[in-house]
């Protein structure tokens, strides 16, 4: 890089426009949207895409609710012209949609894409050439008087087959883009613009599309709604125009322009879905769609199976969204970090007990059941997780609903397996650490055999249990079968004392087949406190398991875990 880039770069000079009325606006409404997949995004792709493909996400752009489409570029290629043709001939077509092909100001160009529109109900024809200083002297190398004579002449040879189209049934829509008008002057842009307009006499009843592009992005976002403001406030019989805009990305900036130039007083935008376009690619019309949205305004395009659309979108085309993608990546709705993963949990929780009218949940700035995503996605565990990452998994993905004390327990356990595996772990794999942690306990005690009688809240327990490998027949009595079992574990079996301090129960599935899970927390005489938890399709044995599994975590301590203040250095469980 250049020490001192004025040497070689340059600002964009500014937009003569003074009393600028942007800023101060509102988006209230969708825009008119037109879909340059198929053409735009199409000729970007390293293989293009063949007609089977098209016609796949032609379809998938049709449901999506797009109602232009332009389908391709007919007179480039054989495949383009096929499409065309497969497209109408087969009557793909809803009566709704209205199909464009694009075309330079060249005769016969023009005469094979009236040849491949022959038939079709209703269509846009879009004629541009481009008129940026750089093109006018590069590749041209004309003077502004000469591209504009080139524009008309491609004007007059559409307006000349119209006629013809139209007698056989077909509804012609024209559109002009003076491609790199973001480039151009602002003058010289609206001289052209109102040369073709000269040509096809638009009226307010029959109106013609201006379609002004920020082809290639060399300014902020502000400087296009500028041109677009000049131009809208500026050219001739604006009641006769739909002003469209067409943007890309190499500033990272095409959707911020796109939405700024519909404040600026455009009508209609272009754009692909994800953003596929040339070099860093064009706006991606999803984005504008649900930033609409999510400000309360309907998009007019349905994007409620975005997983779908992603996939049909990816096989189609070859490419790939990125994983942080705004609205359809696979991360997006993703948090990591334990006090987020905690604040969206009591959030969504808030949410969904129905107390709010609109949507105001930490981190998330929408909905994603709304975009056919499920919460389950939200919320994912690697090392920097905290409990409540941790716990939140475990109920969306399985229903295990971890006592609060219990989730500051497991959650470092959890976070330390983590980080020994040093990636992110699936809620499945969370589940195993948890069984292997509390519910697979068997030693150095494991339940051979229980069964307890209760009499005028009396309760009596006979059991048997394996202690360090060896079978010792046990008896208590209690409150409880709970308290019963403890006893016989205190008195018969000889192990150190210890009290319930916290039980709780719940199922884990439906049906006759439904299990008990049972989490229980005990408190030693030395002030130790361990969880246990169990499960069985038998409550009352879910609940003897779990104090099972709490007595063998008391006996077995993690060795990195402090004894407590004043207690004797954790002396193990022995009959």
């Amino acid at each position: 890089m250049l020490r001192d880039p004025s040497t070689k770069y340059r600002a964009f000079p500014p937009v003569p426009l003074t009393n600028r009325q942007w800023p101060s606006r509102t988006l209230t409404r969708a825009p008119i949207w037109c879909s340059v997949d198929l053409r735009d995004g199409n000729q970007a792709l390293a293989v293009p895409m063949n007609v089977s493909q098209k016609l796949e996400l032609f379809d998938a752009l049709v449901r999506c609710g797009f109602k232009e489409i332009e389908v391709g570029f007919p007179s480039a290629s054989n495949t383009e012209f096929a499409f065309n043709r497969r497209l109408i001939e087969d009557q793909r077509i809803p009566g709704d949609v209205t199909i464009q092909c694009l075309v330079q100001a060249r005769e016969d160009l023009i005469d094979r894409t009236f040849e491949s529109l022959a038939g079709a109900r209703r269509v846009i024809i879009h004629l541009y050439n481009a008129v940026s200083p750089a093109q006018r002297r590069v590749v041209f190398g004309l003077e502004p008087s000469g591209i504009i004579e080139l524009a008309v002449r491609g004007a007059r040879w559409i307006k000349d087959r119209v006629p013809a189209l139209e007698a056989g049934g077909t509804e012609v829509v024209l559109q002009y883009s003076p491609e790199s008008f973001s480039l151009a002057e602002v003058e010289f842009s609206r001289d052209i613009s109102e040369a073709v307009m000269d040509v096809w006499q638009p009226t307010p009843e029959r109106k013609m599309i201006l379609n002004l592009p920020d082809t290639v992005e060399i300014a902020g976002p502000n400087v296009y709604a500028d041109q677009i403001e000049w131009m809208v406030t500026r050219i001739r019989n604006r009641e006769s125009l739909v002003i469209s805009l067409h943007t890309h990305n190499d500033r990272g900036t095409g959707t911020a322009a796109t939405e700024l130039g519909l404040l600026a007083g455009a009508d209609r935008v272009e754009g692909t879905l994800f953003g596929n376009g040339e070099r860093t690619g064009n706006l991606d019309v999803i984005n504008v769609a649900m930033n609409l949205y999510m400000q309360g305004i309907d998009p007019k395009l349905d994007f409620s199976d975005l997983n779908g659309l992603r996939e049909i979108y990816e096989r189609c085309t070859g490419m790939s969204v990125p994983p942080r993608h705004p609205y359809a990546g696979e991360l997006v709705f993703t948090a990591f970090s334990g006090s987020h993963q905690d604040a969206i949990k009591k959030g969504l929780n808030e949410w969904a007990k129905g107390g709010r009218s609109h949507w105001d949940v930490p981190y998330l700035a929408i909905d994603p059941a709304d975009l056919g995503r499920e919460y389950r996605e939200v919320i994912r565990v690697n090392s920097q997780s905290g409990k409540g990452g941790v716990a939140y998994l475990l109920e969306s993905e399985f229903g295990i609903e971890l006592p609060k004390e219990l989730q500051r327990e497991f959650g470092p356990l959890a976070n330390d397996e983590v980080d020994r595996l040093g990636r992110e772990v699936s809620a499945a794999e969370l589940k195993a650490m948890f069984w292997n942690e509390y519910i697979d306990r068997a030693t150095p005690c494991a339940l051979h055999h229980f069964h307890a009688d209760g009499v005028d809240g009396l309760f009596r327990c006979r059991a048997s249990v394996i202690l360090h490998g060896h079978e010792r027949k046990i008896g208590g009595e209690g409150n409880g079968p709970i308290a019963a079992f403890a006893a016989a574990l205190i008195h018969d079996a000889g192990l150190p004392a210890f009290e319930v301090v916290a039980f709780k129960q719940q199922s884990l599935s439906a049906g006759t087949e439904a299990s008990a899970l049972s989490f229980i927390q005990i408190r030693l005489t030395d002030g130790r406190q361990a969880w246990g938890a169990g499960v069985d399709t038998n409550i009352e044995l879910a609940s003897i398991k779990a104090v099972i599994s709490a007595v063998n975590r008391a006996a077995v301590p993690r060795p990195d875990a402090p004894p407590p203040a004043g207690s004797p250095d954790r002396p193990p469980l022995t009959p």
